[in-house]
C-alpha cells in the first residue's frame, strides 16, 4: 500500500516537472520568435 502511494507520488511529480518544463520551453520559443521577428 505505501509503495503504491509513493509510486503515484513519484509519477505525479515527474508529470508536473515535464509539464512545467514544456510550458517554459514553449514560452521561451514564443519570446524568441517575437524578439527575432522583423519589425519593419
Amino acid at each position: 500500500m505505501a509503495k503504491k502511494i509513493i509510486a503515484l507520488a513519484v509519477v505525479a511529480g515527474a508529470v508536473l516537472f515535464f509539464v512545467k518544463r514544456n510550458r517554459s520551453a514553449k514560452a521561451d520559443a514564443d519570446l524568441w520568435r517575437e524578439a527575432t521577428a522583423p519589425t519593419d
